[in-house]
C-alpha cells in the first residue's frame, strides 16, 4: 500500500513519544514533560494584536507571494543586518518559509541527485537524514562528541565522499547538543565547501536563546559564507511562535533561488497575516526576547544545579533551552524516566547513533515542574 520510500524512513523520534506519553496519561500519570522543545511561554502580545489586525483585512485572504512578501523580506534584511552586520538583497537573498523546518526538508530536492552524498551532524535534528532519504541521496554522518566539543571534524570526512557531496547541514547554537560554535569554525566550513563544491545550510533556529551574556554568530558573518551557502532561521523559538510556522532562508542568491523553484511547486506560501505579524516581530521592540531568554536562563540553572545535587557532572550550556546529560544507555534512562517518575526526557538515540549515551532535556516548563522533576529523579535506579 505504502511507497518503498517510506520503508527506509525511521519513525519520526517526537511522534512516538507523544504516544508514549499519551498512553501514561491514560493511566493517570502526572506527566512531566521535558522532551519537545516547545516553547510553553505565551507568543507575546503585541505579535498577536498585529496577527488580528492583518486577518481582518480582507486583502490578507488571498494567496501569498510564493516568495513571501516584499515588506517581510525586507524586514528580515533589515534584522538581520542589525543583528549579525549581514547584508542581504531582499529581493535575492531572502525567502519566505513555512517555518525552517520546511526549508531544510525542501533543499534537498533543489541541489541532491540520487546517489549524491548530503553531510550532517550526527547527533542532529532529525529532518537532515529524512530530507535526504526523501531526495534518494545518501546520508553521511558527521559524529559529534564531547571531546571535540560538539563540532565535527571537517578532515574526517573521506575524500570520495566529500568529492560526491552537494550539501553539509551544520547548526549552532547546536540541537541537540546545546553546543556554540565560534565563527572561526564557521570559517573552516567555508573553506571546506569551497574546496569540494558543497552547499552550507546552516540550521540557525536558536541563535537568540542564549544566556550569561553570550551573543551567538550567524554563519552569514563567516568571510565568503554567502559565496557557499545559506542560512535557515525561524522565529518559532525566538518568539515563541512555533505554531505560526514562519521562518526564512537568506544567503546565496542561486541556492535561494533553487529552494525557491521547489517552494513553488510544492507550497503557496505563507498566510500573509502572519508575515504582518512577523514583520512586527522583527522589526518591534526585543525586550520579550530577553525577558524569555530570563526565564530560560533560571530554568536552565535550576535544572543543572538539580542534576548535579543527584551525581551527574555537566556544565550550563550557554544557548538553547536544552540540557544535553550524559547518561549511560539512552533510551532505559529515558525509559526509567518516564515509567518510574513520569517525566518525559528525550533519548539520544533519537537524533542519530552518535547519540548514544546522552539524553536531551528541554527546559520548557515552568521552574516549579523542574524542580519537581528533580525530586522525582532522586532515588532512581539512573
Amino acid at each position: 500500500m505504502y511507497s518503498s520510500r517510506l520503508d527506509h524512513l525511521p519513525p519520526y523520534l517526537f511522534a512516538r513519544i507523544d504516544a508514549m506519553k499519551a498512553e501514561k496519561v491514560r493511566e493517570g500519570v502526572d506527566i512531566i514533560d521535558l522532551g519537545v522543545g516547545d516553547p510553553d511561554l505565551p507568543t507575546p502580545e503585541h505579535i498577536v494584536e498585529a496577527l488580528c489586525d492583518a486577518a481582518r483585512d480582507p486583502s490578507t485572504h488571498h494567496y501569498p507571494s510564493y516568495a513571501g512578501m516584499p515588506a517581510y523580506r525586507e524586514a528580515v534584511a533589515a534584522w538581520y543586518h542589525g543583528r549579525f552586520g549581514a547584508d542581504l538583497d531582499p529581493e535575492t537573498e531572502v525567502l519566505a518559509l513555512i517555518g525552517s523546518k520546511e526549508g531544510i526538508a525542501h533543499i534537498p530536492e533543489a541541489f541532491v541527485n540520487p546517489g549524491n552524498y548530503v553531510l550532517a551532524t550526527d547527533p542532529g535534528y532529525p529532518v537532515y537524514r529524512t530530507a535526504t532519504l526523501f531526495a534518494e541521496g545518501k546520508f553521511h554522518e558527521m559524529p559529534l562528541t564531547a571531546e571535540n566539543r560538539f563540532l565535527p571534524d571537517l578532515d574526517a570526512v573521506p575524500a570520495s565522499v566529500a568529492s560526491d557531496a552537494k550539501l553539509i547541514f551544520i547548526g549552532y547554537p547546536n540541537n541537540p547538543t546545546s553546543a556554540t560554535a565560534p565563527l572561526e569554525f564557521f570559517e573552516e566550513v567555508v573553506e571546506f565547501a569551497r574546496e569540494h563544491g558543497i552547499i552550507v545550510v546552516h540550521d540557525n533556529a536558536y541563535s537568540e536563546i542564549t544566556f550569561d551574556g553570550y551573543k551567538a554568530p550567524s554563519f552569514l558573518e563567516a568571510d565568503g559564507a554567502m559565496e557557499v551557502g545559506i542560512e535557515m532561521h525561524s522565529l518559532s523559538k525566538t518568539y515563541n511562535m512555533t505554531g505560526w510556522r514562519i521562518g526564512m532562508a537568506c544567503g546565496n542568491a542561486d541556492v535561494i533561488a533553487g529552494l525557491g523553484r521547489v517552494k513553488t511547486n510544492i507550497d503557496s506560501g505563507a498566510f500573509d497575516a502572519i508575515q504582518h505579524a512577523a514583520i512586527t516581530a522583527l522589526s518591534g521592540p526585543q525586550d520579550c526576547v530577553r525577558e524569555a531568554c530570563g526565564i530560560y536562563q533560571e530554568r536552565r540553572d535550576v535544572l543543572v544545579s538539580g542534576l548535579r545535587s543527584i551525581g551527574f557532572d555537566l556544565e550550563p550550556p550557554a544557548a538553547t533551552f536544552y540540557v544535553w546529560l550524559k547518561v549511560g544507555d539512552s533510551m532505559k534512562f529515558a525509559a526509567t524516566l518516564l515509567d518510574e517518575a513520569g517525566i518525559v526526557a528525550t533519548p539520544g538515540t533519537g537524533f542519530g547513533r552518535y547519540g548514544e549515551g546522552y539524553v536531551r532535556f528541554a527546559v520548557t516548563r515552568p521552574a516549579e515542574r523542574i524542580r519537581e522533576a528533580v525530586e522525582r529523579m532522586r532515588g532512581l535506579d539512573l
